[in-house]
């Protein structure tokens, strides 16, 4: 449905109003006799304004643009183009409403620049998504001024643009990630690996300097040298990306909720996973579980964990650590890692999730994943020059006091933990899991 304004007077001509008023007042108590002044001098002013408008022109096509697939955190453009005919426009601007997802607020505004002899006005504004899901521009309005910048002429539409938000992908392009996964020291990315792990490859002649464990004594009676057996490491192992969506998840890490933050760093490293031949499954849950795949084993399917990934919806809620870790522990048929990004808020949770770590630990492998506390070091290195300062710092010091305490209490488990800043986690939980692949523990 189109909304047309023809013509509206500008903040410039309300405030010369606002102005005039008070002089006419003045003009009317001092020379009674020359009141006739104010109501010619308003009518010259509305009449201005209504010619100013006219002179603005008249709006007879215009384009808004923007991608349909976006990444959460990555900027994106929103373009738009208006063509006005018949006049002389001193300022044109635009404005859409649209999802919070695509801007804090719910609107945005851009001011147009011309072209092309000032018939056509163009803008682009950059747009940085929030939250993963399908957010849409509904309404557009534009607004031109007259030379005078007095009076106005202003259009309102519909509009029916949706706009999917995905997980961020953009570790995976890198040029980083392909230079790790071609490094010699992976070894394990995309090729065969011998001398390590525990399937038997095949016998070799044993030089100086193997590892003597590796003779074939049997092998070797049999000859008159040493044999040596080659192994292959371990493939097809079962990894297993967990996001606890609850509430402090939820909370905003630089501008992003810290669940996008770890569904970037679990997808880069299940890609990662995928290209050394291991089978991949994402796990979801808050107060229930909410997103439970298949396993993947070829990295061609990759784009079905990336679905499933952007599904992971945001909860006001904690999270049940018991009902979620169990219910993914029935899924599972054999040792597994799991590698589990989540955030505690207080010491019950805490106990909860410690508690449900526990009993995943005696038959798998679990890896916690949680983010650097900017806020909470900065908080801590605040000058202590008033009480508020004081008290944010004794806060902050007894918050990171409890996270080191639940952290010690996993590791005592046998729990590794992975505590880096956002950006540098992806690569970080690829260090650990290429670690834990090589020491055999996912197999044995």
């Amino acid at each position: 449905m189109l909304r047309r304004f023809p013509l509206v007077p500008t903040a410039r001509a309300v405030w010369l109003s606002a102005i005039a008023a008070p002089i006419a007042l003045l003009v009317a108590l001092i020379a009674p006799q020359a009141w006739l002044a104010a109501p010619i001098a308003a009518a010259v002013l509305v009449v201005t304004v209504l010619a100013d408008g006219l002179l603005a022109g008249r709006l007879t096509d215009w384009r808004s643009h923007a991608a349909n697939d976006v990444e959460v955190g990555e900027p994106f453009a929103l373009s738009v183009l208006a063509e006005i005919a018949g006049g002389a426009p001193r300022r044109v601007e635009a404005a859409w409403e649209c999802d919070p997802r695509i801007s804090t607020g719910g609107r945005i505004e851009a001011k147009l620049t011309p072209r092309e002899l000032g018939t056509h006005w163009e803008s682009e504004v950059l747009l940085t998504p929030t939250r993963r899901g399908t957010g849409s521009f509904s309404r557009i309005w534009f607004s031109w001024q007259g030379p005078l910048g007095l009076g106005a002429r202003q259009i309102s539409e519909e509009l029916e643009q949706e706009v999917r938000i995905w997980p961020d992908l953009s570790p995976i392009r890198s040029k980083t990630l392909e230079a790790y996964l071609r490094d010699s020291e992976i070894g394990m990315i995309a090729r065969r690996r011998r001398g390590e792990g525990t399937q038997f490859e095949s016998l070799t002649e044993y030089d100086a300097g193997m590892d003597r464990r590796r003779i074939d004594w049997k092998t070797s009676a049999r000859h008159s040298k040493l044999f040596a057996r080659e192994n292959e490491s371990e493939r097809n192992n079962q990894i297993v990306f967990a996001f606890d969506c609850g509430k402090a998840m939820c909370e905003p890490l630089e501008g992003v909720p810290r669940i996008d933050r770890a569904v970037t760093a679990g997808l880069t490293a299940a890609y990662v996973a995928l290209k050394g031949s291991d089978r991949t499954m994402l796990f979801g849950f808050a107060n229930r579980p909410e997103v439970i795949t298949p396993f993947i084993s070829e990295a061609r399917a990759f784009p079905k964990l990336q679905e499933a990934a952007a599904s992971l919806d945001y909860r006001a809620e904690e999270p049940n650590f018991t009902f979620g870790l169990a219910t993914l522990s029935a899924k599972l048929r054999r040792r597994s890692l799991i590698v589990l990004f989540s955030e505690f808020s207080d010491p019950t949770s805490a106990e909860m999730m410690i508690e449900s770590i526990a009993r995943l630990v005696d038959k798998h492998v679990v890896l916690f994943v949680t983010f650097e506390d900017a806020e909470l070091e900065a908080l801590k290195q605040v000058p202590p020059d008033s009480v508020a300062a004081i008290a944010g710092a004794v806060t902050a010091e007894s918050l990171a006091e409890q996270r080191r305490l639940v952290h010690e209490r996993l590791r005592h488990l046998g729990v590794d933990i992975i505590e880096a800043p956002h950006d540098r986690m992806g690569f970080a939980v690829i260090d650990k899991y290429l670690s834990i692949r090589r020491s055999e523990v996912i197999a044995g």
